[in-house]
């Protein structure tokens, strides 16, 4: 890894990655939250929060796609949303939802400067939840134009990382 100069799992763990916490809604899928947990590790997400009913490591399903990300990306559980809403805003953070809602912004247009920023994503079948919607700074989506307007969510969570990866120009 030394050659490649990426942070080793020592560095991830004490708080050096970017100020972005990945909240999952009520998320029943174990292999999209292993996906979640490899994604916040290939761009340095500060934690992730589970919520509500979304499974836990360690299970071997999570681990699956994780591939150790859960031993790399700091993560907490909450019973509701609305706790890990409330501690994420304790700590600074600003809050938004990933979801196709009234009044939301296209990913693109997020003027994202590198302010501490936590993102809900839902539930696969029923989206961010509407005790979320009613807790958030604001919602962004991510335009699409074909018939079904919905991406899988650990899909979801790689286009919102890699747009404020992109944004920022983060090294």
């Amino acid at each position: 890894m030394d050659d490649l100069g990426r942070r080793t799992s020592e560095e991830l763990k004490m708080g050096s990655g970017h100020p972005v916490i990945v909240i999952l809604d009520d998320v029943r899928s174990m292999q999209n939250v292993g996906a979640t947990f490899r994604t916040c590790d290939a761009f340095a997400a500060a934690s992730i929060y589970l919520c509500g009913y979304t499974p836990q490591p360690p299970h071997r399903d999570i681990h699956k796609t994780a591939l150790g990300a859960t031993e790399t990306v700091p993560w907490q559980h909450f019973q509701t949303v609305t706790a890990a809403i409330t501690a994420a805003r304790s700590v600074g953070y600003r809050v938004l939802a990933v979801e196709q809602a009234h009044g939301s912004i296209a990913l693109q247009s997020l003027a994202y400067n590198g302010e501490p920023l936590a993102l809900v994503f839902g539930n696969e079948v029923t989206g961010v939840s509407d005790e979320a919607l009613s807790l958030v700074d604001g919602s962004v989506e991510i335009p699409q134009w074909g018939s079904k307007h919905s991406l899988n969510i650990s899909v979801t969570v790689g286009i919102v990382l890699w747009e404020i990866a992109r944004t920022m120009r983060i090294p």
